[in-house]
């Protein structure tokens, strides 16, 4: 089997994309969909084995796909990294500020270190890397970007420093969106919200892997969505077809963003799923929901 993509076969034939935080999650997702429309895909992140290991995945079925070992939080690897990718591939056309990482806390228990880590991971890095990814390429060439922020809308609590971050990030994104746009630089993103993603997996506290299987009662729709409808949206506002589009933040969350208490919530009917990724694997943390 192959990657079952919405979009048309070689949309982004002869065209190089970053992807950080290729090596699992949504990330591995994104860079299948892409090197199965045609895209040489750079995967970017701190784990060799597990970039080499989606490059291989994509490789098996018949993509393209390289391994940058880089960790965004570092200003001059960064720019480093960007310099080598222009170098070896000629220009970069396109960027998935996908690479992040938080743990759940009360505000009153994370130290500054923490709250700063966190804010570099989410923030600083995407921001860092969207502007060599400027710099030094999309701003002779253009280009597109989509930064991934999450589903901070009404506040992240038990995560304020990602929450923070994420704010950060959409307000770059809207800013980078006008400041770039002379250049033919288009800069949107989305904001997941629950995504059935192995980094669900990543959570030990035993009162947070219990919250899990419960979180589709949050949503609208009555469920968690799928990695590959986060790709879908991302690969979407890369492609030609959202030209026109620049400076958004799309929400992927089902609704649970405008649910309220004050308005009991139905069971579902009628709810349709899209999964196009071949190679998913569900996270052991849903249980059996």
């Amino acid at each position: 089997m192959k990657y079952q993509s919405f979009l048309r076969s070689g949309a982004f034939a002869d065209r190089t994309v970053i992807v950080t935080g290729g090596g699992s999650g949504i990330g591995r997702c994104v860079a299948h969909e892409l090197a199965s429309l045609g895209a040489y895909v750079v995967l970017v992140g701190r784990t060799q084995d597990k970039l080499s290991n989606v490059a291989a995945e994509i490789a098996e079925d018949g993509g393209n796909a390289g391994t940058a070992l880089c960790d965004i939080r570092i200003e001059d690897k960064v720019r480093e990294t960007v310099a080598t990718i222009v170098a070896e591939r000629g220009r970069i056309h396109a960027l998935v500020n996908n690479a992040g990482g938080q743990y759940p806390s009360p505000l009153a228990n994370i130290t500054q270190k923490g709250f700063e880590t966190v804010v570099r991971t989410n923030l600083v890095g995407g921001f860092v890397f969207a502007r060599e990814a400027y710099t030094q390429s999309m701003r002779k060439h253009g280009g597109a970007i989509v930064n991934v922020t999450a589903d901070f809308w009404r506040g992240m609590p038990m995560m304020g420093h990602s929450g923070a971050a994420r704010a950060g990030m959409d307000n770059f994104t809207r800013s980078a969106s006008v400041e770039w746009a002379p250049e033919g630089v288009r800069v949107n993103a989305v904001a997941p919200g629950w995504i059935a993603s192995s980094g669900l997996d990543t959570y030990d506290d035993p009162a947070i892997k219990a919250v899990i299987p419960q979180l589709r009662e949050g949503v609208p729709l009555k469920r968690l969505a799928t990695e590959a409808e986060v790709s879908a949206a991302i690969c979407f506002l890369l492609c030609d077809a959202a030209a026109f589009i620049t400076g958004v933040n799309l929400p992927i969350d089902g609704g649970a963003s405008l649910a309220s208490p004050v308005f009991p919530q139905p069971p579902a009917r009628n709810v349709t799923e899209y999964q196009g990724f071949h190679r998913y694997i569900r996270p052991k943390a849903l249980g059996d929901d």
